[in-house]
């Protein structure tokens, strides 16, 4: 691990509004400008996203784990998205426990937790034991109020209004 060895922080961007991932992607900018070894580690999207993200994270040499197969709403075999989620929370959890990284991004991780694919207290226990310098960031809606007990940070993004309710789809360089 690189930079100092302050206990590391656990925050949350959760909510309904937009800009939970794209906080938690400014502070892996922030981590890197920094000299930090940082992971993102996806639970949602899949490896077909071409992501704005991703790409500027591969330039930065940032390391990335893309384990979903897509929104579940779009899912073919809804066992399938659950079993991909619950192999990335299984390296996920062995990459928090190892401490090679001092930042670790758990992107749209709130999402298997609420559907009881992944258990809330094997991820506590996970993120509590961390080694000491391990900072975590969890996005998604709907954070099970024991990661929210165990965080240092939590922002609750509140939507106020979004382009995508009057028909206007993602865009590039906004949205992905």
């Amino acid at each position: 691990m690189s930079g100092e060895r302050k206990r590391g922080l656990v925050i949350i961007n959760t909510g309904d509004g937009k800009g939970k991932s794209s906080s938690a992607f400014g502070v892996m900018l922030r981590a890197v400008a920094r000299g930090w070894r940082v992971i993102v580690i996806q639970f949602i999207k899949s490896e077909e996203w071409k992501t704005g993200e991703r790409k500027m994270a591969d330039q930065l040499g940032v390391d990335w784990i893309t384990g979903g197969d897509g929104f579940t709403w779009e899912s073919d075999d809804m066992e399938a998205t659950e079993r991909a989620a619950q192999d990335t929370w299984a390296r996920a959890g062995s990459i928090i426990t190892a401490g090679e990284y001092d930042l670790v991004i758990l992107d749209e991780a709130t999402y298997p937790i609420t559907f009881g694919w992944i258990p809330v207290e094997e991820v506590v226990s996970v993120i509590t034991g961390r080694p000491h310098g391990v900072n975590v960031i969890i996005t998604g809606r709907d954070a099970d109020p024991a990661l929210v007990d165990l965080a240092d940070t939590v922002t609750e993004m509140k939507k106020v209004k979004h382009a995508f309710d009057k028909g206007i789809p993602a865009r590039k360089g906004l949205d992905f």
